[in-house]
């Protein structure tokens, strides 16, 4: 599958640059449009490449979304790219694809972090968000506006409700989601677990940092030894004033916690 993506500095090409990149990986609904400011400061530091996930932003709709298709995906972009070893940073649903594909080829991965997730089943599910953008008629909408007053009701927090939206695309009686709505919904079981008979046994000892929002419940103490299970080396890093959005809400302080980690053990000789 043939992943979009988009690189910064824009002149980054890894056929001319053996900088070991840092790989970011959006979260559900996310795409390489919610990271373009966070990637760009990251990217005055060292290559970065943000991906569209199957079933997000640009990247092909297909029917499946799985953790063992999205970590099938990953292997083929970098492999497609020629890249040996990388930096891996995922966010939520993204995060728990960098961490199955860091204990499935740990060979692949130089340094981890993981934003705002840990390697367990949740409970709260975002399905009812899902039911209420199928609900739009497309065909009649004349607006993003006016997708946003229909919603309003639905999705009451605003910036819920304006993130959903950015992967509202077209114009009047042409617009479209760039979010495969039906199969999302349909595999939200899957995307809420995690592959745990997948990867019974397997740990990787590699540096890992977890970074979380103080406000947030999707990554708690009580995770940490779940994920130590999995990460004996992991480091954790609660970020003030921040909840499962992170990157957004607290931009600088998750990019000193990434940079600094990054830093400590780069090598991109």
């Amino acid at each position: 599958m043939q992943l979009f993506s988009q690189t910064y500095p824009q002149s980054y090409s890894p056929s001319s640059d053996s900088s070991m990149p840092v790989l970011i990986i959006p979260g559900l609904f996310g795409s390489t449009a919610n990271w373009r400011s966070f990637a760009k400061q990251l990217g005055e530091y060292c290559p970065v490449i943000v991906i569209d996930q199957r079933n997000h932003g640009r990247s092909p709709h297909v029917d499946s979304h799985s953790y063992s298709d999205m970590v099938g995906d990953l292997l083929e972009f970098i492999d497609n790219l020629g890249l040996g070893k990388i930096n891996l940073c995922g966010h939520s649903m993204g995060g728990k694809v960098a961490m199955a594909f860091a204990l499935m080829h740990p060979e692949r991965v130089n340094r981890l972090a993981v934003l705002d997730i840990a390697p367990v089943e949740y409970s709260h599910t975002h399905a009812p968000y899902l039911e209420k953008l199928i609900e739009l008629d497309l065909d009649l909408l004349q607006s993003r506006n006016a997708a946003d007053q229909l919603l309003k009701h639905a999705i009451p927090d605003t910036s819920t409700r304006l993130f959903l939206l950015q992967s509202l695309a077209g114009t009047a009686g042409k617009f479209h989601w760039r979010l495969n709505l039906p199969v999302l919904l349909r595999d939200m079981p899957k995307i809420l677990s995690f592959p745990f008979s997948q990867l019974a046994g397997l740990s990787n000892t590699g540096e890992t940092l977890f970074v979380s929002g103080e406000k947030s419940d999707y990554l708690l103490d009580s995770h940490h030894d779940q994920i130590v299970k999995f990460f004996p080396a992991a480091h954790f890093k609660a970020i003030p004033k921040a909840g499962h959005w992170l990157h957004a809400e607290q931009p600088q302080a998750v990019l000193d916690s990434v940079l600094n980690f990054l830093q400590v053990g780069k090598n991109n000789d």
